[in-house]
């Protein structure tokens, strides 16, 4: 037998697997998930810390209760790797986050372990609100049971969830995972509450002191019971104040040390015989058991890219990041106007933000996981004569659309959004695919949205932004290293000239929209080898249309529009209307995303996927330009 088939993991292909283990297998089988999990994500890159500190917790879960009739949820999916491991996906981690296998989610084609694909912080209990009244209404006795970081409970939906749930008062186990961050350090009053209970080891003494007294005592009449639950209630708020679950009318179970499996066991059991909602809150440490995701002050090695397993340090080379232009650049423009502050919402770090927090700690806010709440407050701070930037991943952004277009446009207020993750992302997954937000605001009436090509259009574009007055701003970009410099040969208007056709054929006018302004230089090097004139144009500014395209298109026998969002509603419709409007007669073709649910992978895999490469351009333009030909020689 060699080392690694004596290991308990290996012998773990079923939670039922889990329950024939005794206690003290599972606490060894927790280390080994620890160093499985740290030598396969070192090779792949994915969410190490979060998973690192939730192993006993989703240990426990699945010795407790009886997954998958009992639904098992994670607020938010990227701390499900020990879930996965624990349902028969151990082997799979060769392939995490890779083309063909593991997604860094549940997913409903991977197991019937997997019931919600969610990749965003927030939403679990309102499914779980939903789920156990289905249960309920057909007569099913199966529980729900929760894992919801702190840092969730900033955001609104959670408590709104709350609320029903107390209401229904079905059998729901809500785990809150309290290590006192969501990205980086939870903000808030409601993380301040939680360290306040961390940080009372007296307060379970004290209540199980109470609870014990209450039931030794013979209810000899209601006044004395009613004089004794005063008691406890009192000693509870004295120990611990704003007892906020309890005051929802749901049990409250801790805290208990989310790293001890007896108790975290012990716990969820009691919760379980209740019959009724019960918040279990668990104390645990984010990159718990690895020293280097624990030294990590700034994200405890959340989501590292590869990286040496012995030592936690990246892989691959430091490059220029988009979000590293973003950040500097708001920080010099900040230095220039007092008037600019920034907004984000728990992502400090990822978006950008954090250099300008560092900086003007007072001019930075981090509202929590509630881009709602960002939007408008972002508004309330226009109003008050500032210049908000608002810092969100563009699919996060979606969240919030209602308040950028009746808190915000309706109002004219001068804010500016800066999406992040913008296009097509790469191993995250569908729900993080920024593709949607050239569609969903395009809409919103007086928005501008801004689509820079390289860092020095950011820079620039940026700059733009937060000078208009009169109403909202976007500037959207990829994630990822930041291509050379495109500079342009001739500007019209707004719109950058990339490539002017010189042979006078002018066949065909490519509008290409940002990142894909590379794309559609490269395709045009090729038509030209193929005899065809082009001519390639970045709009910069996106929403709405420049009118000085209308010349432009109506100088060629076709216009091409190529952007990496969604085709419907996108930057390619709003072009043909413009041209429509003017009364222009010039085809036009769009290429973009099909709206659906794409699969992760890299953005180049994506990328062929859809034909959005160079060589795809050129040859689907070839296509369109020799019909063009054919039909005006007949």
């Amino acid at each position: 037998m060699t080392a690694d088939e004596s290991r308990l993991i290996d012998r773990i292909d079923s939670p039922q697997d889990l329950k024939a283990l005794s206690v003290e297998e599972v606490t060894l089988l927790a280390a080994e998930i620890r160093d499985f999990l740290v030598a396969k994500v070192a090779r792949t890159g994915g969410h190490l810390g979060p998973n690192l500190g939730v192993v006993e917790i989703t240990l426990a879960l699945h010795r407790v209760f009886d997954s998958p009739k009992d639904r098992i949820l994670f607020d938010t999916g990227h701390q499900a790797y020990i879930h996965k491991i624990v349902t028969g996906r151990r082997d799979g981690f060769d392939m995490l986050r890779l083309r063909g296998g593991l997604t860094g989610y549940p997913s409903q084609a991977e197991s019937e372990h997997d019931i919600i694909e969610n990749s965003h912080a927030s939403t679990a209990l309102s499914y779980a609100d939903g789920l156990s009244k289905a249960f309920a209404l057909r007569g099913e006795k199966r529980w729900v049971a929760a894992v919801v970081g702190d840092g969730a409970l900033t955001g609104g939906m959670c408590w709104e969830a709350l609320n029903n749930i107390a209401a229904a008062k079905n059998p729901v186990v809500m785990v809150v995972n309290d290590n006192g961050r969501s990205y980086s350090p939870t903000i808030g009053g409601l993380a301040e509450h939680l360290s306040t209970l961390r940080l009372n080891p007296g307060y379970e003494k004290v209540l199980d002191l109470v609870k014990e007294s209450l039931g030794r005592t013979p209810l000899v009449g209601a006044p004395l019971y009613e004089v004794l639950h005063a008691v406890k209630r009192g000693i509870k708020d004295a120990v611990a104040p704003q007892a906020m679950f309890e005051d929802l009318g749901i049990k409250y179970v801790g805290p208990v040390d989310g790293h001890d499996q007896a108790a975290m066991e012990s716990a969820l059991s009691r919760a379980k015989g209740f019959g009724g909602p019960v918040i279990v809150h668990a104390v645990t440490r984010k990159g718990y058991g690895y020293r280097p995701a624990e030294d990590d002050e700034a994200d405890c090695l959340h989501s590292p890219s590869t990286f040496d397993p012995e030592t936690g340090k990246p892989l691959a080379p430091s490059s220029l990041k988009w979000t590293g232009v973003f950040a500097d650049e708001l920080v010099a423009i900040a230095d220039e106007r007092p008037d600019i502050v920034g907004i984000t919402a728990a992502m400090a770090g990822p978006t950008g933000i954090a250099k300008l927090m560092a900086k003007y700690p007072e001019r930075a806010y981090d509202v929590g996981i509630a881009e709602q709440h960002a939007a408008t407050s972002a508004a309330g701070l226009a109003i008050g004569g500032l210049h908000p930037v608002v810092a969100i991943y563009a699919t996060f952004l979606n969240r919030a659309f209602d308040q950028v277009l009746l808190d915000v446009a309706m109002h004219k207020l001068p804010v500016t959004f800066v999406l992040d993750r913008a296009g097509l992302t790469g191993p995250d997954g569908p729900s993080h695919y920024g593709i949607w937000d050239m569609s969903i605001f395009g809409v919103v009436p007086g928005l501008r949205i801004a689509a820079p090509r390289d860092q020095a259009t950011l820079r620039a574009e940026l700059r733009e932004a937060v000078a208009v007055e009169d109403g909202p701003t976007i500037v959207r970009f990829p994630t990822g290293a930041v291509p050379a410099d495109l500079p342009a040969v001739d500007r019209v208007g707004p719109i950058d000239v990339l490539v002017r056709d010189d042979g006078g054929r002018r066949d065909v006018l490519i509008v290409a929209v940002g990142a894909m302004a590379h794309t559609a230089v490269e395709a045009a090097a090729r038509l030209a080898e193929q005899g065809y004139g082009a001519t390639v144009v970045d709009p910069r500014w996106v929403r709405p249309v420049p009118v000085e395209l209308v010349g432009l298109a109506t100088a060629h026998r076709l216009v091409v529009t190529i952007e990496d969002g969604v085709r419907a509603g996108g930057v390619g419709d709003a072009v043909a209307k413009t041209l429509r409007d003017a009364g222009a007669t010039v085809p036009l073709r769009d290429l973009g995303v099909e709206p659906d649910w794409y699969p992760h992978g890299t953005r180049p895999e994506l990328l062929t996927d859809l034909g959005l490469t160079a060589q795809d351009v050129s040859r689907t333009v070839t296509g369109w330009l020799a019909g063009i030909v054919a039909a005006a020689d007949r």
